[in-house]
């Protein structure tokens, strides 16, 4: 009988049969179909030989019927791994809440670290962080992605100018910027005020200081609107002057214009919309590598248009980042709206839009009054348009007066 590679899933033995020619024992089990490998003399009157755990039952039946004797010498595969393991059962289930626990440790947020920033607007990031449910001992895979946390930090936090969020392990890095004041001039030195635009002047408040224009007047950039030097060349009196005589002051005044502004708008007459309908599905994976193994939902949506939101946060155990990673998808169902505008409709859309770009470069101050289309032409299904709008604003900056002025 020769010998064959022992199997390692399924269970077998080894045994011993003594007796007379134990060898024609071992012919008489092969005859009734038992798998016999690894057939070995020990002795004279003794061979040993393996065989399939399941034979084990006809060969104790062809013993019986026999003068000879069996003994097990050893027991292998995996259901004898299983049986031994159950006796070791607490010990491995103490090493598996041992695993799991430092598991769960190596996958919660240990420490938020903030640099960059002073200790004031320090203290407003961590209060808006716990907000935004950031802060130790939550759960990694909860953690909204970094380009969330840098966006709702920027919003919340006005002196914030640019943030960076980083996840190392278990300790999440921020790293923040403050916004640069632009340091207004000492108190009390002596300046001008000048002109940041061409425009018309339609108002004027000077509260300090000497007026260079009056109202209708047309101003250009650098012109000196209101004057901190408060001599006059005719010598005339001048309030300021008389308590400063020869001294100039901080001039301080609201000067308002009225400025133009040319802005080009294109709006297209057929345009699509995407609206997201409500209707939501989430999946779950377990990526490792390029593989990626589903654990919950497994069915995808049978959405005609869908956008699709994915979430990864790696594992971590202890220090080491591991080669698997928690996928999540969101799936959302949308639909799309194709509409078509007339001329008119699409002109009154180019007009506010010029006005709301243009609002948003000049802040709240200012007022638009008016607009007036100096060109317009369709092209390529589309309205081009050239707007001129009439505005109304604050047109000072402030300006040292140098020596010899």
């Amino acid at each position: 009988m020769k010998k064959e590679n022992s199997p390692t899933i399924r269970a077998y033995i080894t045994v011993q049969i003594r007796g007379a020619r134990p060898e024609l024992f071992l012919q008489k089990c092969a005859g009734k179909g038992i798998s016999i490998w690894d057939v070995k003399k020990i002795e004279e009157d003794c061979c040993q030989a393996t065989i399939m755990f399941r034979d084990l039952g006809a060969l104790r039946k062809i013993r019986r019927n026999s003068l000879y004797k069996v003994s097990f010498v050893d027991r292998k595969g995996f259901p004898f791994f299983l049986s031994r393991l159950c006796k070791k059962r607490f010990l491995i289930i103490g090493i598996f809440i041992g695993f799991l626990f430092f598991f769960v440790l190596s996958n919660l947020l240990w420490s938020v670290k903030i640099t960059g920033v002073p200790k004031e607007i320090e203290e407003k990031i961590e209060t808006e962080l716990e907000a935004f449910g950031i802060h130790p001992g939550v759960w990694l895979f909860s953690l909204d992605t970094p380009k969330d946390i840098q966006r709702q930090l920027l919003n919340e936090v006005p002196e914030l100018l640019w943030t960076g969020v980083n996840l190392q392990g278990t300790t999440l890095h921020l790293e923040a910027v403050e916004k640069t004041i632009v340091e207004e001039l000492p108190p009390g030195e002596p300046r001008n005020l000048v002109a940041t635009k061409k425009g018309i002047i339609t108002n004027m408040y000077v509260s300090k200081g000497r007026a260079m224009v009056s109202v209708n007047d047309y101003v250009v950039p650098g012109k000196v609107l209101v004057s901190g030097n408060l001599n006059t060349e005719e010598g005339e009196n001048n309030t300021d002057a008389e308590e400063n005589p020869g001294k100039p002051i901080a001039a301080e005044a609201e000067v308002i214009a009225n400025t133009w502004y040319e802005v080009h708008v294109s709006i297209p007459l057929r345009y699509q919309a995407e609206e997201i309908t409500g209707e939501q599905k989430k999946k779950h994976y377990l990526r490792f590598g390029d593989v990626q193994l589903p654990f919950w939902g497994f069915k995808d949506p049978d959405f005609i248009y869908s956008q699709e939101e994915r979430r990864e946060q790696p594992i971590h155990f202890f220090k080491w980042e591991l080669p698997i990673s928690y996928v999540s998808k969101k799936i959302s169902e949308t639909e799309k709206i194709e509409e078509q505008r007339s001329k008119e409709e699409a002109i009154e859309a180019g007009i506010q839009q010029a006005r709301t770009q243009l609002e948003n470069e000049l802040g709240p101050e200012a007022v638009i009054l008016s607009e007036k289309i100096l060109h317009e032409h369709t092209e390529h299904g589309k309205v081009e348009l050239v707007l001129y709008l009439s505005v109304e604003e604050n047109i000072v900056k402030e300006e040292l007066i140098t020596q010899g002025d």
